[in-house]
């Protein structure tokens, strides 16, 4: 499987999911302020993918350091964490995976270690987030492929795969597991405007598993329901409110609505650092609105006219009320969310001080 995201050589190496399906392009970040940039720029993207980012971007900055004290070292390192953090406001992985590097410096730096020590100490913090993802991913396979019956024609919406984590992915780790256990399993890919995420990347991830993909438009996906071409639809998530409420890309909702309408489930598959038991529903959940330019052209050409105003908000929510189940590495929780998303969640308190 394509790597997304690598510690290489004292860099933070990762694919160019811009450049996808066209290229295959990767991008060498020495510095967390480019590995900022890559997250910002959408080089990488996903929740779980941007949160493993983050906390390799934070000790490349420690190992970068020419501090000899802990307590310079702790400044910069929160200074590093800080510009991280201001990248991307939706996914609350990206800050699920800052607050567990900060609490590990915190307790590495009570314990009397060195600067050196520390700096050891966080970049295996680090890839410890990256490995513990993928394996969060196969888990979140294992527990949703029982829910696709042998033959399910299944909807997806955005890149929920590989691409958006640190290896197999969420919603396409569910269809991986399936076809894995040998059923036969066939993926209708929303291409997702603006950014063209279904189109340009699941369905390149899918092709090269050999998974048979039809790639459709977004406006496609009822009329398709309606003549009974799908089956269930599976979804990733960039954060889950605690009633359940679901953050994704836009036009998730929409999907939602459908699938509610022609009577189809609709599950989420997400890990559970993505559930945010401190968001207590979907109308917190700050939504990142982005370059007007992503709508106004594709590949470099514009196709609005100049002087429409255009609004392009990354993410909507999608009410618990809509949602069959939710696929966790913990299992599979179904409403009321506010009880099973507690009972699975094990995070512990955030923003602990350095």
């Amino acid at each position: 499987m394509h790597p997304t995201i690598e510690w290489q050589d004292e860099a933070v190496v990762m694919i160019d999911q811009r450049k996808l399906p066209a290229r295959e392009v990767y991008v060498r970040c020495r510095t967390p302020r480019e590995v900022a940039r890559a997250i910002r720029s959408m080089v990488i993207r996903g929740a779980p993918a941007i949160g493993v980012a983050a906390a390799m971007g934070l000790a490349l900055g420690l190992r970068q350091s020419r501090a000899t004290g802990t307590r310079q070292l702790a400044g910069e390192f929160t200074r590093h964490g800080d510009l991280l953090a201001a990248t991307r406001p939706t996914a609350v992985n990206l800050f699920w995976a800052i607050d567990r590097m900060r609490r590990r410096f915190a307790e590495v730096a009570r314990g009397g270690a060195s600067a050196d020590e520390i700096r050891e100490r966080m970049t295996e913090e680090a890839l410890a987030i990256h490995d513990e993802d993928v394996s969060s991913c196969r888990a979140i396979g294992a527990h949703g492929a029982p829910l696709l019956p042998d033959g399910a024609r299944v909807l997806t919406h955005c890149n929920a795969g590989a691409l958006a984590t640190a290896g197999y992915g969420t919603a396409l780790g569910v269809i991986r597991a399936a076809v894995e256990q040998g059923k036969h399993i066939e993926v209708f890919a929303d291409e997702t405007r603006p950014f063209l995420q279904g189109a340009r990347l699941t369905a390149w991830e899918l092709v090269r598993d050999g998974i048979p993909t039809t790639v459709i438009s977004d406006n496609m996906a009822g009329a398709l329901m309606r003549q009974g071409s799908i089956d269930l639809v599976v979804v990733g998530a960039d954060r889950i409110a605690a009633n359940g409420d679901v953050a994704n890309k836009i036009g998730t909702y929409s999907v939602a609505i459908l699938a509610r309408e022609h009577q189809l489930p609709f599950y989420v598959a997400a890990p559970a650092s993505t559930v945010d038991l401190d968001t207590p529903h979907g109308d917190r959940i700050p939504i990142e609105e982005r370059d007007a330019r992503e709508v106004t052209h594709v590949a470099g050409s514009r196709l609005a006219p100049e002087g429409a105003s255009v609004r392009n908000p990354a993410f909507d929510v999608t009410p618990h009320a809509l949602v069959s189940a939710i696929i966790t590495d913990e299992g599979v929780v179904r409403a009321p969310y506010e009880g099973t998303l507690a009972a699975i969640t094990r995070r512990e308190p955030v923003g602990a001080a350095l």
